[in-house]
């Protein structure tokens, strides 16, 4: 699969520098969080795809059947490609250390690739993630950096769900951060906080 198999913004930072995807929720597109993503890590290149599945005109990652009930058949295709995306982009600027941020939308996809390909991300926050099943647990000993950014009140991430994520990449050795606010599905100051915390051991 091709470095520009999706549509995408790019930022190339300095050959060996950190490499940092950004995935957009639900009708978001490679814009979202570009800037954002740059401001974070300023030596970083930033790379932020499009997704390439269209729900109603709302660009997203991989297919639902429902409000969460996912297409597993879809998720299954596009962790795939986009695994091989970040590989080639990883392997095309010379990255020493893969990193990823995603909300909602963008935030699942990652994480099914942080479940289904272990070691390709070092460290990924997860902002209000929904993985409505049980992953499996991995076999491969590769370990990472998880924060995950949640609301108490959220309608689409329930609690519980949000917890059991976490606990899954606890069990699996990764090293897991949590962080609540008291709304719902958007994104609060105090998220925004601890995801730069999060990244400054990588040059935020």
């Amino acid at each position: 699969m091709s470095y520009d198999s999706y549509v995408h913004r790019a930022k190339a930072g300095a050959p060996g520098s950190p490499i940092l995807f950004v995935f957009h929720g639900t009708g978001g597109d490679e814009n979202q969080f570009f800037d954002f993503g740059g401001r974070l890590l300023a030596g970083a290149t930033v790379i932020s795809p499009r997704g390439d599945v269209s729900e109603h005109g709302a660009a997203r990652f991989f297919r639902r059947k429902a409000e969460g009930v996912y297409d597993c058949d879809d998720l299954a295709r596009a962790t795939e490609r986009m695994s091989e995306f970040v590989a080639a982009n990883r392997d095309r600027y010379e990255s020493s250390t893969v990193l990823g941020l995603g909300f909602s939308n963008g935030a699942n996809i990652l994480a099914n690739i942080m479940i289904e390909k272990p070691g390709l991300f070092e460290a990924g926050v997860l902002m209000h993630p929904l993985i409505p099943f049980s992953p499996k647990d991995r076999k491969a000993g590769e370990e990472a950096h998880v924060l995950i950014t949640a609301g108490e009140n959220d309608p689409i991430c329930p609690v519980p769900q949000t917890v059991a994520l976490a606990d899954y990449f606890k069990r699996q050795g990764d090293t897991v951060t949590l962080e609540w606010h008291g709304g719902g599905h958007e994104i609060r100051p105090n998220e925004i906080e601890a995801i730069k915390t999060f990244f400054t051991p990588y040059g935020g």
